[in-house]
């Protein structure tokens, strides 16, 4: 029962918090009800009119004080969102994720994770984007493409040393888009970060090999051989690797 009690505390407590947020923005935005706001603000904070030096700093205060706890509701809310968009990704609901992901950009705008997660949900998203009305469009799988293309770069933007988005945009590139060459120098860089990253390694051999650069992709290949001591992924670089060199003796 008691649990239960400041759990209900806890809600309560937010809940005025928010309240008092949307009657600071109102201030701002609605002039026939200010003067009732003004007068509800100056009941709960215990302030009328400051006129003295002491008045005004106490008042100043003690709006500030509201201000923050304000501002540490909405922090809350933007990183409730983010988690519950990577519950929504671990379920492999990603049109809830990315709903979730979109909320949250607007109290954290400049957060490379939550940019990489929106563009790992939209291009997920684009697999589903069917033409359920046979219209011959593919309009909607096209814009998910392109969105999930700006998120990641965005991503990049704000930290350019970000590997997961780095690899993302790559991928989206070579698999999605057909433009293999702009994943190149994406994961050339990423290899210089995470030297040991044997999943940018294929995706950087297969964009060599489509670019027709066979040496550099024989190359890739045998530096995956040297990497990795999973039997799999030995097995299909072994694998593509022969079928590089047939494509290379045959130029």
């Amino acid at each position: 029962m008691k649990l239960h009690n400041k759990n209900n505390s806890a809600v309560l407590k937010i809940g005025t918090v928010l309240v008092a947020f949307c009657i600071i923005i109102s201030l701002s935005s609605c002039g026939k009800s200010n003067a009732s706001i003004q007068r509800q603000m100056k009941l709960e904070e215990g302030v009328t009119n400051p006129l003295t030096i002491d008045e005004l700093k106490e008042a100043i205060k003690k709006y500030s004080d509201r201000v923050a706890e304000t501002q540490l509701a909405m922090s809350q809310v933007g990183m409730w969102y983010r988690l519950l968009g990577t519950k929504y990704v671990d379920n492999k609901m990603y049109g809830e994720a990315m709903k979730c992901f979109q909320e949250a950009l607007k109290y954290y705008p400049n957060n490379q994770n939550l940019y990489y997660y929106v563009g790992l949900c939209s291009g997920y998203m684009s697999h589903a984007a069917l033409d359920f009305g046979g219209t011959g469009s593919m309009e909607m799988k096209f814009n998910y493409l392109k969105t999930s293309e700006e998120a990641y770069k965005r991503a990049i933007e704000i930290d350019d040393r970000y590997t997961n988005a780095l690899y993302g945009l790559a991928v989206l590139y070579v698999f999605e888009l057909d433009e293999s060459a702009k994943a190149i120098p994406l994961l050339e860089k990423l290899l210089t970060i995470d030297t040991h990253h044997t999943d940018a390694m294929f995706v950087l051999a297969r964009s060599y090999y489509q670019n027709f650069e066979y040496e550099k992709s024989v190359a890739m290949y045998d530096k995956i051989l040297a990497t990795t001591k999973l039997p799999e992924k030995q097995a299909d670089a072994e694998t593509n690797k022969r079928i590089v060199l047939e494509a290379s003796y045959g130029n």
